[in-house]
């Protein structure tokens, strides 16, 4: 199956109806990407929740373990691991309930991506948050 991401207007509207984005892998470490496109995002408005069992908290908001310990709704969740750990999140994702799964910039997984499908979760791949969110506004 090829991937196929929502269209430029789609995304605009994602995120202008997003408000929660719980980011998979957020880094406690400044210098990393994950850390910087959460932090870009969290100063745009957004609630971040960092998923990450390692790290306590980031951002100033306290970390879990999984998407599952979320209380509420997640509108986004925004993975930054490897490719081949997608399909695990995809699964969580559906699991949760969530609208929409975006996986950042380099990221693709056409397994997990054929699975969201079929659950009806939105799906972006291979695509920057902070990037599309500064191209939509």
């Amino acid at each position: 199956m090829t991937i196929e991401n929502p269209s430029r207007e789609e995304i605009k509207d994602i995120l202008k109806k997003a408000k929660r984005i719980a980011v998979v892998g957020l880094s406690a470490n400044p210098d990393r990407t994950s850390y910087m496109v959460s932090e870009a995002m969290q100063n745009a408005g957004y609630e971040i929740i960092p998923v990450n069992p390692s790290v306590d908290e980031v951002l100033g908001v306290k970390a879990v373990k999984t998407l599952q310990e979320i209380d509420g709704h997640v509108d986004i969740v925004n993975v930054f691991r490897k490719s081949e750990h997608l399909l695990e999140v995809a699964k969580d994702t559906v699991t949760i309930k969530a609208d929409v799964y975006w996986a950042q910039l380099g990221l693709e997984n056409e397994e997990a991506y054929a699975y969201l499908q079929e659950h009806g979760i939105k799906t972006i791949m291979d695509r920057c948050i902070k990037v599309e969110h500064a191209m939509t506004k």
